[in-house]
């Protein structure tokens, strides 16, 4: 069995996943950020693939990407630095990267290389559900991997129910319908949003990403969800400290 849906079915809420970016905050850290993550409790993992363009991104994760491109990170490299990763750890994994880059790559190439590794699933933002169903999902399917879409609050349920029914591992649930790294609170609409997709009982479950940085948005979307994903507030931890001090520091934050 694919090891999110392992996950999901062990553990039923407050799921924390975090987000990196491969190369950041040197080339050679994937994987000692890796076991520091799941050695403090992170649930699942999502390695951030560096692109010039990361149209999804805010300015946290834009900044990563440029100085981890800069640092010589590639996808060959990256590849690389997780060929060994499943003899130290079983943290679900994913791979977060836009389309162009994968293609550069060959999909199929791309998903061989993913599964030889032991990654679980797969994110990429800019791929379309018609395209994926037309052209990719059977890649995706024979390579074991879970492909997981995002929904934002300007989603229409007809999409949601559609990508609901093409999703695998779980659906992301921007939090909101701008990009990641926001440090304010949910507003009401945003509460509203949770309870709405809530209660669609989708057949996949359900994590939560963008503009979750501390406790409190952490336990505001974990009551609508199965669990949050937290990418810029982890990087923005790494900065000025070592690996070490950062996950540390980043872990105890959540628990004040």
């Amino acid at each position: 069995m694919n090891r999110i849906d392992q996950l999901f079915g062990a553990k039923k809420e407050k799921i924390l996943s975090i987000y990196f970016t491969a190369g950041y905050p040197y080339l050679n850290s994937v994987e000692k950020i890796i076991l520091l993550l799941e050695k403090y409790g992170a649930d699942m993992i999502e390695i951030g693939i560096p692109y010039s363009d990361p149209l999804a991104d805010g300015p946290v994760i834009q900044e990563t990407s440029k100085e981890a491109i800069a640092n010589g990170m590639t996808m060959e490299q990256l590849f690389f630095q997780l060929k060994d990763i499943r003899i130290k750890t079983t943290v679900p994994l994913i791979l977060m990267g836009y389309l162009n880059p994968v293609l550069q790559y060959g999909f199929r190439e791309f998903c061989r290389s993913a599964e030889k590794c032991g990654i679980d699933g797969l994110i990429i933002p800019d791929l379309p559900v018609r395209e994926f169903k037309e052209h990719y999902k059977v890649i995706v399917n024979e390579h074991n991997l879970k492909n997981i879409f995002l929904i934002t609050p300007v989603t229409s349920d007809e999409r949601i129910r559609d990508i609901d029914n093409c999703s695998s591992g779980f659906i992301y649930m921007v939090s909101s319908d701008s990009t990641t790294g926001s440090t304010s609170g949910f507003l009401n609409r945003n509460v509203e949003y949770f309870k709405r997709i809530s209660l669609m009982k989708l057949k996949n479950p359900l994590m939560a990403g963008f503009g979750i940085h501390n406790r409190e948005t952490l336990e505001q979307v974990t009551g609508f969800c199965q669990g949050a994903i937290i990418g810029s507030a982890f990087i923005r931890s790494l900065k000025g400290h070592s690996i070490e001090e950062g996950v540390e520091t980043f872990f105890e934050s959540l628990r004040k």
